[in-house]
């Protein structure tokens, strides 16, 4: 089974535990604004002020969502003078975010133009 073979160089995990973890990856992703926030920071490490003036978002949002996409692996930060920026997890988001696109021009933008495959 493909749960047997996930987890096991670093700890053991239940076919429960992965589905839950599945939901939580993939419920991260979910949100509209995080998403922006993932696109937003695949051209460069941002700060909380610069998010929120690009996406136009009120600070409380923004931080709530980068809490979670840090807590998640997904973005990083590092403390630089009296800011904290924030870049994209370049080992393992970034190249998912491109995957993801070819996959979506592939399968997906079809479907919000009415296109029929």
């Amino acid at each position: 089974m493909i749960f047997k073979n996930i987890f096991k160089h670093k700890h053991e995990i239940s076919k429960e535990e992965l589905y839950k973890a599945y939901k939580i990856f993939f419920g991260t992703l979910v949100s509209g604004s995080r998403l922006k926030m993932i696109n937003l920071l695949r051209k460069g490490k941002k700060n909380v002020s610069e998010i929120v003036e690009e996406l136009d978002m009120n600070q409380t949002a923004v931080s709530h969502d980068l809490a979670r996409l840090k807590k998640c692996g997904f973005v990083f930060s590092e403390i630089n003078g009296k800011y904290r920026y924030y870049r994209l997890n370049q080992e393992t988001i970034k190249p998912l975010m491109k995957l993801i696109d070819k996959h979506m021009a592939e399968y997906c933008v079809h479907i919000l133009r009415g296109e029929r495959r």
